[in-house]
């Protein structure tokens, strides 16, 4: 079984309900990032590679696999993949958006599986994948614009797009009957958004996380750093609302954005992950976007 081309005739129904850059594999010399595999719900599995994440669903039909990182981290996925499904197929590769970094490897752990596995993702991801025309990121061959429930082996696996958020491309998974989503780059657990904000999309940010917040599961996956739990995204709604409160009050006084960064502080967030390093610059970002048309 393992190795043969999949059609994706293989899910059953496939229901419609309602390039930044290329992280190279390293040189010689360099020290190969670690890696390890968790099982965090039956049939889930979650794949670290360094500080990256992705995820793949196990079905008695085969496997569904998310972003493939880099094809070093590809060829590491598909042995895990073999490892936790010994002789499935791989169904199919999801991509959670566009960016090269999170998928990079499609095209190796494509071609380990047999080189027919086809690709989704949202249909926002279709053009700068074409534009990009990269042979280890193939554009995807289905694309779908709200909502696309893959169905295999008496599971469901939810592909929902909740608006622009870090790309207009983004996407979340949701495994209904594990309780589980997966979430990449927009949110993480307890941690403060990436440098400046510069890829955040507002004000339609702000709803993502909200629609985020509104699925019904007990388990979240992230993109970087440690699962969390539903509560981990009300603390990162949290978090952005307070952000967007002090800096608003700021620009409301007249403060430039040096001496907002100065400033603002939101000590209650110190222990976050990234805060040392980019919480002046997360006050950078939202005075910017405030700052517009005044």
């Amino acid at each position: 079984m393992q190795g043969r081309p999949p059609p994706l005739a293989r899910f059953g129904t496939l229901a419609i309900c309602v390039l930044a850059f290329l992280l190279a594999p390293g040189n010689a010399q360099a020290q190969a990032p670690d890696w390890d595999t968790t099982e965090l719900a039956n049939g889930v599995f979650i794949f670290r590679y360094g500080g990256y994440n992705t995820a793949f669903v196990v079905t008695e039909d085969g496997v569904v696999a998310f972003d493939p990182i880099t094809p070093d981290a590809a060829r590491l996925l598909a042995q895990e993949i073999r490892r936790s499904a010994p002789a499935l197929p791989l169904l199919a590769i999801v991509y959670s958006h566009h960016h090269a970094d999170h998928a990079s490897g499609a095209s190796v752990l494509r071609a380990i599986f047999g080189g027919r596995v086809p690709i989704i993702a949202h249909e926002n991801a279709l053009g700068p994948l074409i534009e990009a025309a990269s042979p280890v990121l193939p554009a995807p061959d289905l694309t779908f614009s709200r909502r696309l429930t893959l169905r295999a082996g008496g599971r469901s696996i939810e592909l929902l797009y909740l608006g622009p958020s870090h790309t207009t491309s983004m996407i979340v998974a949701l495994v209904p009957d594990a309780k589980l989503a997966f979430a990449v780059d927009f949110v993480g657990n307890d941690r403060v958004g990436y440098r400046d904000l510069g890829s955040h999309i507002f004000p339609d940010f702000f709803s993502a996380l909200e629609a985020l917040d509104a699925l019904d599961f007990d388990t979240i996956a992230f993109g970087h750093g440690p699962p969390g739990d539903h509560d981990s995204i009300r603390r990162q709604i949290r978090y952005y609302e307070d952000l967007r409160a002090a800096v608003e009050q700021a620009v409301a006084e007249g403060w430039t954005q040096d001496e907002a960064a100065e400033r603002i502080r939101l000590a209650e967030y110190a222990d976050w992950t990234g805060y040392e390093e980019w919480f002046t610059l997360n006050v950078r970002g939202m005075h910017r976007w405030l700052s517009r048309g005044r």
